[in-house]
């Protein structure tokens, strides 16, 4: 039953367009008494009104006024009050940090020219790999997300090659894990005033996907192996990737970083103020 008391997390926030040619937001809480998920719509003249920072993801809201359906789990908003604001990302200081460990792991590739290529990228994109999100939605979704998420990718892969994996090349697993999201710098935009994401708009004109983007480029550099990996890295072709798992008699090496980068995105925070 609705209750005005209740607290809702923010899960996700988008805006669209109607058949009548006005603006329709969807707005996706969680309820943290019972972590049972609401979807919600709100029609251009709640969006209008109530601030857009009252969306960022990981905000604490009160339904303040709302029609809903019969089950509960889905409802028209028309009045919702902020309870407590959420962190929009990593602070400067922290992406400079973690930036800053990526660079040093790719440091220590031995491949002369791959390690060369990969920091020239990074060096020459820095500005953007420090501020963008890993997801829309489902995972290290805030500003700095991408790069909080490779350096988990990078050193879960150091772990498991060192204690597990031995036969795998340190270096294209190492590339491979910085380079299968790189895409995201330009298929994600972020509002640094609210931090909420959207999809660009310029980027989805050009490229199917993200794994697209980075299977390309390594490709073109010569870079097979490591564009094998990040062909694959979503597992399956109905979820994104280039390669599906399911085909036969796949090198073994192929399937190493979509299990890294799954753990990456199962564990990790989706807000930044969890972190």
């Amino acid at each position: 039953m609705f209750s005005t008391t209740t607290t809702y997390e923010v899960l996700s926030y988008t805006v669209g367009d109607t058949k009548a040619g006005t603006k329709m937001g969807k707005l996706q809480l969680k309820n943290t008494e019972d972590n049972t998920t609401l979807n919600c719509i709100m029609w251009e003249e709640t969006i209008n009104r109530l601030d857009v920072k009252l969306f960022r993801v990981g905000n604490l809201v009160r339904i303040v006024s709302a029609t809903f359906n019969e089950r509960f789990n889905n409802c028209l908003i028309s009045s919702l009050e902020l309870i407590k604001e959420a962190k929009m990302g990593l602070s400067e200081e922290e992406r400079e940090e973690t930036f800053d460990k990526i660079i040093k792991h790719l440091k220590e590739i031995k491949d002369d020219k791959l390690r060369a290529f990969i920091l020239d990228y990074f060096d020459r994109h820095s500005d953007k790999i420090k501020v963008s999100p890993a997801a829309k939605t489902m995972h290290h979704n805030y500003i700095g997300g991408l790069i909080v998420h490779t350096l988990e990718c990078i050193e879960l892969a150091k772990c498991t090659i060192k204690s597990l994996y031995q036969d795998i090349n340190p270096d294209y697993a190492i590339a491979a894990c910085a380079l299968h999201d790189i895409g995201k710098i330009f298929e994600y935009t972020i509002d640094d005033e609210n931090g909420l994401i959207d999809y660009d708009d310029e980027f989805k004109r050009e490229w199917f996907t993200h794994s697209q983007y980075a299977y390309s480029m390594c490709m073109t550099n010569g870079f097979k192996e490591v564009a094998k990996m990040i062909a694959a890295h979503h597992g399956r072709t109905e979820w994104g990737a280039i390669l599906d798992l399911n085909e036969r008699d796949l090198e073994p090496y192929v399937y190493f970083v979509h299990h890294i980068d799954d753990l990456s995105a199962k564990f990790g925070r989706i807000s930044a103020g969890m972190l």
